[in-house]
């Protein structure tokens, strides 16, 4: 198997394989490859001739042959012939495939991308496509190494821009925890905050956030935990009231957030060594972050953050409708928000 990062290495050296397939449940890794084999093997007057793709929903037959038939084809320009055969996931005969790795056309750069999936691995074709060419299977970022990925994202297109910008330490997070482990999703967001900056602003930060992408800088989780770190009962009712009015923010989902924060904090009051580096490293957390859980184990003793804990299992199986028979996501969270400050 091929990283990412490796089949580009290659591919920027003009190392190439005949085959490149690339599979797996995130799509973004599998657009990326495609597009730069799409974009830099072939110049622009080679491409009108020997630039050849294809979509599985368009193979008579769901049959990959066809475009087998155009991978044989020898390039018109007399260089190399790319052919991208798109959504793959949908083929169902690939009888062509396994037959054509027997001897591939060393002058072209067959590329199969199938998303949402992988094929099954005991396959002939699998087995002479693992040999003979570069697979890459791209997996579905966890979602506790999002925000590492959204801030690392974030950092190298601010390098990209040469610009000099500052990025708030929330931002990544907000991202993360709204727009979830969705690639092509986080990269769009970045874009729209590079891109919606006004004139001599060298900042990004919750509020270009929230009038670019739409999160509340005001009524978002994070707000909320803040309140809780501080003991602002109203604030953190008026954020609740905001959460049960919108269906942007379902309780299971916030719940999950604020839960890991105090998880976060049981483990925080048990450090032996609770410096900002270290901690940060135990709580996979930005080392900025660190502050808040200082400031909240000052409130919330390990006994009671023990307590915390319990009260949020419990208001969340009440949510999904155990032992409660009436209650709304209103009432719960006012509940909620009572016994954690009490």
């Amino acid at each position: 198997m091929n990283t990412y990062d490796q089949i580009i290495k290659s591919l920027s050296a003009k190392q190439y394989a005949p085959l490149y397939l690339l599979c797996g449940d995130e799509p973004y890794y599998i657009d990326q490859v495609s597009d730069w084999i799409e974009n830099n093997i072939l110049d622009e007057a080679a491409k009108a001739f020997d630039l050849t793709v294809v979509y599985g929903r368009d193979l008579q037959g769901a049959d990959i042959a066809p475009a087998i038939g155009a991978a044989r084809g020898f390039a018109m320009m007399g260089g190399m012939k790319v052919v991208i055969v798109k959504e793959a996931q949908t083929i169902k005969k690939w009888d062509a495939l396994a037959l054509y790795l027997d001897n591939p056309q060393t002058s072209t750069l067959l590329v199969i991308c199938y998303k949402y999936g992988t094929p099954d691995k005991r396959s002939a074709w699998w087995k002479k496509a693992d040999k003979q060419g570069m697979v890459m299977v791209s997996e579905k970022l966890r979602d506790y190494k999002v925000e590492e990925w959204v801030r690392s994202y974030l950092a190298q297109r601010v390098k990209q821009s040469g610009e000099t910008i500052t990025i708030d330490p929330h931002v990544p997070k907000l991202l993360a925890d709204y727009i979830g482990a969705d690639l092509s999703a986080i990269v769009s967001a970045v874009n729209k905050l590079l891109l919606g900056r006004q004139p001599g602003q060298n900042i990004i930060d919750p509020a270009l956030v929230e009038r670019n992408i739409g999160i509340s800088k005001d009524y978002n989780v994070f707000e909320l935990q803040d309140a809780l770190i501080k003991g602002d009962v109203v604030k953190a009712n008026r954020i609740t009231q905001y959460f049960a009015s919108s269906k942007d923010h379902p309780m299971i989902k916030e719940l999950g957030i604020v839960y890991n924060f105090f998880a976060n904090l049981m483990i925080y009051h048990y450090l032996p060594d609770k410096t900002d580096r270290v901690a940060a490293a135990a709580l996979g957390v930005n080392p900025f972050f660190i502050k808040d859980y200082a400031a909240a184990a000052k409130r919330y003793p390990a006994a009671k953050t023990f307590k915390i804990i319990g009260y949020f299992r419990e208001t969340d199986a009440r949510n999904k409708g155990i032992n409660n028979p009436s209650a709304k996501e209103e009432d719960l969270w006012k509940e909620l928000i009572y016994k954690i400050m009490h």
